[in-house]
């Protein structure tokens, strides 16, 4: 189950930054929006470099299959694509697409805070403090998508 929330996570953080880049290229975000956005985006890449490197160690470490994590990965990044797409529909505009990220940022802190729950099972104390370290800048990059929408909201 913890290899599989990883992936799970891991896939959001990859889905999380490809709507961000497909949002932008529809232009769908405002340019007050970019700026912020492109920095969470650049925050998630380093978070998935991060979590990639953890699962090498826990590879080692606690036995983990890093081939079941990365195909869990891919599995989910595939399914927010296509609930982005369901989500948007024909004629999305920027208030949908920044209800999209805050839908997604509120997965990955879900994730986060399951794989905060379920760490002490894992013998290497890394993980469980390079979670509780995402988890806290995932809760911020919800907060901001939050903001943005209210934001948006209140200018339309």
């Amino acid at each position: 189950m913890i290899q599989e929330k990883i992936g799970e996570a891991l896939g959001l953080e990859k889905a999380a930054q490809k709507a961000v880049e497909e949002l932008n290229s529809r232009g769908l975000l405002k340019s007050e929006h970019k700026t912020k956005l492109s920095k969470m985006k650049e925050e998630a890449g380093i978070q998935e470099d991060e979590m990639e490197e953890l699962v090498q160690e826990l590879t080692e470490s606690d036995g983990f299959d890093s081939s079941t994590i990365e195909e869990k990965a891919e599995e989910t990044a595939e399914k927010v694509s296509k609930i982005m797409e369901t989500y948007l529909g024909e004629d999305p505009d920027t208030q949908e697409a920044l209800e999209f990220l805050c839908l997604v940022e509120g997965g990955e802190v879900t994730h986060y805070e399951v794989l905060a729950s379920v760490a002490k099972d894992v013998k290497n104390k890394k993980f469980g403090t390079k979670v509780r370290a995402i988890l806290k800048e995932e809760k911020r990059h919800l907060e901001l998508c939050t903001k943005l929408a209210k934001s948006n909201a209140a200018s339309e």
